[in-house]
């Protein structure tokens, strides 16, 4: 299934977390922080929003810092994904 977002909206897929500490300690799913950096799935047309003009700054392969609580997560076709504004993403991570 194909997701297209609408307006400054992004689609993301978090970026598999690790589960071990640098020293080696195996933390528990529990325990882990919700992940902040994602992969971008699909990019909205931008548009006018508000008033003003939204131009989009990211495109679709760039992995992104974004917001801790931003967005909403659903599942398509087994995958985890959120939907997030692009005000949302804090930074693109280039490697």
């Amino acid at each position: 299934m194909n997701v297209k977002p609408l307006f400054d909206k992004v689609v993301v897929e978090a970026v598999v977390a690790e589960d071990k500490t640098k020293s080696g300690f195996i933390l528990p799913s529990a325990s882990q922080e919700k992940q902040q950096t994602a992969k971008i799935i699909a990019v909205g047309p931008g548009g006018i929003i508000d008033g003003k003009e939204i131009v989009m700054q990211v495109k679709v392969g760039d992995k992104v810092l974004y917001s801790k609580y931003a967005g909403s997560e659903f599942k398509i076709d087994g995958k985890e994904l959120t939907i997030i504004r692009q005000s949302d993403i804090l930074a693109i991570i280039e490697d």
